[in-house]
């Protein structure tokens, strides 16, 4: 359901700090919002030197920027309250000042985004949603959090995600 895309320079995140900023937005997201964590999707963008600019020159610090689809509904209060703890918690994870984060939240209506080969519930109706879906899916969708990550197009061979002439659902 989120989408969080993360942009720093070059070089700046290693791979086990991309690791630890992916966990921290994915529980981050869980906890402020309700939704599952195996929603959180985390994608990272290395900028090469001479391709970012702030106020028309090339950057000059280390900044990091987080960019992040969510699904619309939420109050003022819980969108103030995720970019806060997201930008304390990637700063942390990133060790950079929170200074050196930028952070946008992007709200989307949630009858607008399909994830898994379904359309996605209003805020608050996740674990509904998650119990109406066929077996396979649900199984996919939570064995994500508990595998360590999304399972490559083999595991689903056959299931209507693998499938593009399946019916899309009205979930």
């Amino acid at each position: 359901m989120p989408t969080y895309h993360c942009a720093a320079p070059a070089n700046v995140l290693d791979a086990a700090r991309k690791a630890a900023i992916a966990k921290a937005i994915t529980r981050v997201h869980s906890e402020v919002t309700g939704a599952p964590g195996f929603f959180a999707e985390v994608i990272f963008r290395d900028v090469p030197a001479g391709d970012w600019f702030v106020g028309g020159e090339p950057l000059a610090d280390d900044q990091i920027f987080v960019d992040g689809n969510i699904r619309a509904g939420r109050s003022s209060e819980i969108r103030h309250e995720l970019i806060s703890r997201l930008a304390g918690a990637v700063a942390t994870a990133a060790g950079v000042p929170v200074g050196a984060m930028w952070i946008y939240i992007s709200e989307l209506p949630s009858r607008a985004m399909m994830e898994f080969g379904h359309v996605l519930p209003e805020p608050g109706e996740e674990t509904s949603w998650t119990a109406a879906l066929p077996e396979e899916d649900r199984t996919h969708m939570e064995a994500i959090g508990r595998h360590g990550g999304a399972t490559g197009s083999a595991s689903v061979r056959g299931s209507p995600r693998s499938d593009p002439t399946a019916r899309i659902p009205n979930s």
